[in-house]
């Protein structure tokens, strides 16, 4: 099952937020610049039509030594539960992948400006997908009380 992989990002983030923090994103504008020598503008036609995007992106300040592949402590919180590192979406995940849905805020030549993406200053990004309602959930959404908790204060 160990199969290598090789991605290459198709853009940077750019962000007043230079260093990982936990709870200052709400109504953190950013903006992703696509790799001017593999894509054109063309890459983007239509995407203004959305309004909000999906963003993938990779964690590349996460060390190796900090990675986790079985059960941590959400934050360190001794209050909250052992919870296995797929059961959550901390930053020190064994491929170091971070997902985001987005508000699309504007579409420009090679970058767009998006609302509300957890992603710091100099972030690669592997991939932009617009936002389909028909890809959310279709029935209601079922969480611990600890992820509400842990959520109640990340996008103020």
């Amino acid at each position: 099952m160990h199969t290598e992989l090789s991605v290459t990002p198709i853009a940077t983030v750019r962000s007043p937020i230079r260093e990982a923090v936990d709870d200052v994103w709400g109504g953190v504008v950013a903006r992703i610049e696509l790799d001017a020598a593999r894509f054109t503008p063309e890459s983007l036609a239509g995407l203004a039509e959305f309004s909000h995007v999906e963003i993938v992106y990779l964690f590349h300040l996460v060390a190796d030594a900090d990675i986790h592949t079985g059960a941590r402590r959400p934050r360190g919180r001794a209050d909250w539960p052992l919870t296995g590192i797929f059961a959550q979406r901390a930053k020190n995940r064994p491929n170091r992948i971070g997902v985001t849905v987005c508000r699309l805020v504007a579409v420009e030549g090679l970058s767009i400006s998006v609302e509300g993406l957890d992603a710091i200053d100099g972030t690669p990004v592997l991939d932009i997908k617009p936002y389909m309602r028909e890809f959310a959930p279709r029935e209601p959404v079922r969480q611990p009380a600890w992820a509400t908790e842990l959520m109640s204060s990340y996008w103020k």
